[in-house]
């Protein structure tokens, strides 16, 4: 057989049964969004310590009243914004969820309750009282790593209507989009300052921008990947976008131990973060280049009458003998279910929230975002905290693997459990051990811990169950878990610095206190999921709807 020969038969055999190459390639520019994900919500795990000192400490000098009414002044302003904002979000939910005149009513009065704080919140005195100064830059210094979950919401409630009108491709180019224009933003956030704020209301602005796009690729690219694969390998191949996520915080946390070990902590302060921040542009500017090449989705081509480019792409990744039949159900699917979110009672919604709430209440992103802080508090050096930080994200990738190779053997239920246990074990012994000022080795050995626990069942197993207890028919409703699930986020990333920081419970428990509270959360939620959450292990989509009927 000649070499033309050869590559003619395998021309013909990618051309009937699709070219893995191609649907690799599309794959992998997709989870760049994931990688993203990962990435511009860890950067800040780096940044934190310097970011308080270069903005929030010098407010507690006296000699700096008036930069500590300045800073309060346009937090009070920032915050009342962004909470009408989540309102606003979370408004249209419940109109979706009870209907135009049930909801009206509730919408109502949640904004007459954010009317009433707003007005009291904003008119409060500045307080003068170093402890109240104190407790206010704790605030504050939770804000600075939770204000990109403000985007995080508004770009997750934002991706349905993106991806419905723009496409799926071009709604990942607004997510790219978003992390360069918040990478270069948070830069430099004096050079860019729109509104003639403080630099640091500047530098909330653009981490803002990027937590929309954020929100955006959480839900889009995963949904890319599954309208462009073959059934057989669907997955697998949405799958990786979880990896990809954990992946990037990988990544960044090595660019930031290699960023902070090029000057001293001077230069950390005033400098060095502005160099973790711009790092993403680099991923970011390779996301937006090469979504230029990849094509829309064949189930969004259809949707626009472009069906002859569908086929044509249905062709390259699926084969040409089974496009027709493909392109076939596309056609038919494409007239949508949309029935009430209730039409399978609250309790499949309630399970969903919950599922969201606790993935956050039990700390994981505290972890996430405040490593170096912790190890800091173990004693560890900036340089060490943020090597210390790498071994996290090396247990989190590793486990995660472990979790999605277990999943379909072991069952949901089993893995979520005992993680949940695991977690709360972990947190009780790290809060025992700052406590009992027993930092070093043995913290960071529970830290790690309670890292892998997570990583092998709450991380991915909670998207697992998310996509699997919704009813085709109320698809939509899931969106109530997810913006639940940045909500609790952010409260928990908010508090943290509240709790940890507060200078009664420190001469207490000695930084111990919160690892107590997100324990219990482990044990609450082993509890909520041996008694209410069904296994869904081994059953089809119409098993478990049916499940939901029967009660």
């Amino acid at each position: 057989m000649t070499p033309e020969t050869t590559s003619a038969k395998t021309a013909g055999t990618l051309a009937k049964k699709g070219n893995p190459v191609y649907i690799i390639a599309l794959t992998m520019v997709a989870t760049l969004g994931g990688l993203l994900f990962g990435y511009d919500t860890a950067v800040v795990n780096g940044a934190e310590q310097s970011l308080v000192e270069l903005f929030i400490t010098k407010m507690l000098d006296p000699a700096n009243h008036a930069y500590a009414v300045t800073i309060i002044s346009e937090y009070r302003i920032l915050l009342a914004i962004s909470i009408f904002v989540v309102v606003t979000i979370i408004s249209a939910q419940v109109v979706r969820l009870l209907g135009v005149k049930k909801g009206a009513i509730t919408v109502g009065v949640m904004f007459l309750l954010v009317i009433l704080w707003a007005v009291r919140f904003l008119s409060k005195a500045i307080p003068t009282d170093q402890a109240e100064l104190q407790a206010t830059a704790d605030v504050l210094k939770g804000f600075v790593v939770a204000c990109a979950l403000i985007g995080c919401i508004i770009g997750g409630a934002l991706s349905g209507f993106i991806s419905k009108s723009l496409g799926r491709r071009n709604g990942l180019i607004v997510a790219a989009v978003a992390f360069l224009l918040s990478a270069i933003g948070a830069w430099k956030p004096e050079t860019f300052n729109l509104f003639g704020t403080l630099p640091v209301f500047s530098f909330f602005f653009w981490r803002i921008i990027g937590g929309i796009g954020v929100g955006i690729a959480s839900m889009i690219s995963p949904m890319y990947i599954a309208e462009i694969a073959p059934a057989e390998s669907r997955g697998k191949l949405v799958s990786f976008n979880q990896f990809a996520i954990i992946f990037g915080m990988q990544v960044i946390y090595f660019v930031n131990y290699f960023i902070a070990r090029q000057g001293n902590q001077d230069w950390l302060i005033s400098e060095g973060w502005r160099w973790m921040f711009f790092s993403g542009a680099i991923p970011a500017g390779l996301f937006l280049i090469l979504l230029i090449f990849v094509p829309e989705t064949p189930r969004f081509l259809v949707m626009k009458g472009k069906e002859d480019k569908a086929l044509k792409l249905l062709g390259k990744v699926s084969g040409s003998d089974r496009a027709p039949g493909i392109l076939h159900e596309i056609r038919e699917t494409l007239v949508e279910k949309n029935a009430p979110w209730l039409s399978f009672g609250f309790f499949v919604i309630f399970i969903g929230i919950m599922l969201s709430v606790f993935q956050q209440f039990v700390g994981i992103n505290v972890v996430l975002y405040y490593a170096g802080n912790i190890f800091r508090n173990m004693g560890a050096s900036t340089n060490a905290s943020l090597l210390q930080t790498i071994f996290v994200g090396t247990v989190n990738l590793t486990f995660t693997v472990v979790a999605i190779l277990t999943v379909d053997k072991f069952g949901r239920k089993p893995l979520m459990i005992i993680g949940a246990l695991g977690m709360a074990v972990s947190m009780f012994c790290l809060g025992f051990s700052f406590s009992t000022h027993n930092e070093g080795i043995l913290a960071l050995i529970f830290m790690l811990t309670y890292v892998a626990f997570f990583a092998m069942s709450w991380g991915p197993v909670t998207w697992v169950l998310l996509s699997e207890i919704f009813p085709n028919s109320i698809r939509g409703a899931m969106s109530i878990a997810v913006s639940a699930q940045w909500l609790a986020n952010w409260l928990v990333s908010t508090t943290f610095p509240i709790l940890n920081d507060n200078q009664k419970l420190t001469q207490l428990f000695n930084h111990g206190f919160s690892y107590w509270i997100y324990g219990l959360m482990g044990i609450i939620a082993a509890l909520f999921i041996w008694k209410w959450v069904p296994e869904t292990k081994g059953k089809t989509l119409e098993d478990i709807e049916k499940l939901w009927k029967k009660k």
